[in-house]
């Protein structure tokens, strides 16, 4: 090989691997806000191999995400190269055929020709890796040749805390760290914990003449994220305040909780006679949580403020069936479970009671174009951070707190206790309602429409 192209013998590639240009596609679409899965089919590569990349490089592209500088061959360059070689065509008319320089495509067709079978064989793949291996420029990381700098930074991020004698206080015993999987968060040791970005300006104070104390928090954040870079414990993602093993693009943050939200079902888009609680119809709904995903939904009627409470066991196999990505919510208050529980509770009143429901963000809805099609209720959804747009159903929720508190378990009561607490509530007179009972506010609203053979609400 060195007499063949001036380069010292390489080591085999073997099968070709992935281009650097299908994983700089791959980390454009994950920029978008898709997950690694989606991201590695878009770019044509199985996912598996998109979640590697994805782990490999902590949820950090650095420098994958930008483009490779048009001064250099791209494959598809060389490609066209290959083909127009094994076609006998001269170096100056490949060259014309690119735009490019003669001399580049002569010193590309030597210096990156395969010669395994002891003869210069250009081949596109070939090429490609070996002018991505020799262009690396690995670059120590400076947490690695600065001892001093790491144990600062490693210090102030698991440093045990003292009491005012200056006595170690142990706190609970961390789990052991596993991969990429953080402990539980009851089981975190307790630290220093400061974050990258203290531990980088407290820098500048502690050492202010010493020029190499100084690291920023981007560089820190990739010794801890980056598993190549070898500078950090990977167990010391566990003390920062987040206790995230990867870095989260924004883009994905930002879109993955609220996707099922659209401008249609947006609360600005809810008819203004929801607004003015003139008219009896329109509902607010959220749930209440319990112990081990335990919950039950509540439904409030703005004008009446009539309350229904929404019974949801959990389903068969919680707490047997190993949890798997992507499998049922057996918990009881999964999508489908919950659009349909919603339709049981809609046909027991009459169809006019139901004009619209005004939900809270969680994803418990985001079934709720079926819910609407099947039920006719429109749907429509609060504001990020708003919970006053549904404020009938957060004071009713502080009133069901009474009965359902905070840290138990509330999937041991039954269909028919949940809903003697809604009888109860609905038979609670209100000040707001000129001391009448919810259900005598909705009594009289059905009578005075007149509906002949429809049963009242006590």
């Amino acid at each position: 090989m060195q007499e063949l192209t001036g380069r010292s013998a390489m080591r085999s590639p073997g099968a070709p691997s992935h281009r650097r240009e299908v994983e700089r596609q791959f980390w454009q679409q994950i920029a978008s806000g898709i997950t690694s899965e989606r991201a590695a089919e878009a770019v044509g590569v199985s996912q598996p191999v998109g979640t590697r990349w994805f782990r490999h490089r902590g949820g950090m592209p650095l420098f994958l995400s930008k483009s490779v500088s048009v001064r250099y061959l791209s494959f598809a360059e060389r490609e066209e190269i290959a083909l127009l070689r094994a076609q006998d065509v001269g170096v100056r008319e490949i060259a014309r055929r690119l735009g490019r320089s003669p001399s580049t495509v002569s010193r590309e067709l030597t210096r990156n020709a395969a010669t395994r079978g002891g003869k210069l064989e250009y081949r596109a793949s070939v090429a490609q890796w070996k002018s991505e291996l020799v262009a690396r420029r690995p670059k120590p990381a400076k947490l690695v040749v600065n001892p001093l700098l790491r144990q600062y930074v490693q210090d102030r991020l698991e440093g045990n805390i003292l009491d005012a004698q200056g006595r170690e206080v142990a706190g609970p015993v961390q789990a052991a760290f596993l991969g990429r999987n953080k402990p539980h968060r009851s089981d975190r040791k307790w630290v220093n914990g400061w974050s990258p970005e203290q531990i980088a300006n407290r820098l500048q104070v502690d050492f202010q003449d010493d020029s190499s104390m100084r690291i920023s928090h981007e560089a820190i954040y990739q010794a801890l994220y980056i598993q190549g870079r070898g500078a950090l414990k990977r167990e010391l993602v566990g003390y920062l305040r987040t206790g995230r093993a990867l870095r989260v693009p924004r883009a994905r943050a930002q879109a993955k909780a609220w996707a099922h939200v659209s401008e249609e079902v947006m609360i600005s888009s809810r008819p203004a006679e929801a607004k003015d609680r003139a008219v009896p119809g329109h509902w607010e709904g959220d749930l209440i949580i319990g112990l081990d995903r335990s919950a039950i939904g509540t439904l409030v009627e703005r004008s009446s403020r009539f309350t229904m409470l929404v019974h949801l066991p959990r389903e068969a196999g919680y707490g047997l069936t190993p949890r798997t990505k992507n499998g049922p919510a057996l918990a009881g208050y999964g999508a489908i479970t919950m659009a349909n529980a919603l339709k049981r509770i809609v046909t027991t009143l009459p169809a006019q009671l139901w004009q619209s429901l005004t939900w809270d963000r969680g994803k418990e809805l985001s079934d709720h174009a079926r819910f609407t099609i099947e039920s006719g209720v429109k749907v429509f959804f609060a504001d990020p951070h708003s919970p006053w747009q549904r404020g009938t159903n957060e004071n009713t929720n502080g009133l069901l707190r009474q009965y359902f508190p905070k840290g138990t378990d509330l999937s041991r009561w039954s269909e028919q206790e949940i809903q003697a607490v809604a009888r109860t509530l609905n038979n609670r007179p209100r000040k707001t309602l000129g001391w009448k009972t919810p259900a005598e506010t909705l009594n009289e609203y059905l009578k005075s429409v007149r509906q002949p053979g429809v049963a009242t609400t006590g």
